[in-house]
């Protein structure tokens, strides 16, 4: 059986596996190796598809950074979703300030890396290509765990 290096989906395996194993021989504190994981798998995403697409320059020029601010933006988010909790959850009152579409632009902006600056037609494409990418990882996460499962 061969490989097609060009498939995405061997691109991000071949990237992801290396990674994983890297990340085996380093870390020992289960917390750190989740995140390291998860790291792993959005930088492996990003590099396999390459720098064409906002959504993964986004998460590769993060990655480069090495994600310095991590306990910072956790502490500010943290505290923004308690601020959002206690004053209601803000996207009612974004609607009712701007149109409906509007407000779920802004929040789809919110969950695809790199789109907060886009028009709506290259946020609706970068998402449907991120929703895709997404969907090809969490199928090779999968065939990973079969794998080493049934060995």
């Amino acid at each position: 059986m061969s490989l097609n290096l060009k498939s995405l989906r061997t691109r991000f395996a071949l990237r992801f596996i290396r990674a994983l194993k890297k990340i085996h021989h380093q870390e020992k504190s289960f917390n750190k190796r989740y995140y390291k994981v998860k790291v792993a798998a959005d930088a492996s995403m990003a590099a396999a598809v390459g720098p064409r697409r906002a959504w993964s320059r986004a998460l590769l020029s993060r990655a480069r950074l090495g994600w310095r601010c991590r306990a910072q933006s956790r502490r500010e988010s943290v505290e923004c979703w308690r601020r959002k909790r206690m004053h209601g959850h803000g996207h009612a009152r974004a609607a009712e300030g701007q149109g409906q579409g509007q407000a779920q632009a802004q929040e789809l902006r919110s969950l695809v890396p790199g789109g907060e600056a886009m028009d709506l037609q290259n946020l609706l494409d970068e998402t449907a290509h991120y929703i895709k990418c997404l969907t090809t990882q969490v199928n090779v996460m999968r065939g990973i765990v079969n794998c080493c499962s049934t060995s």
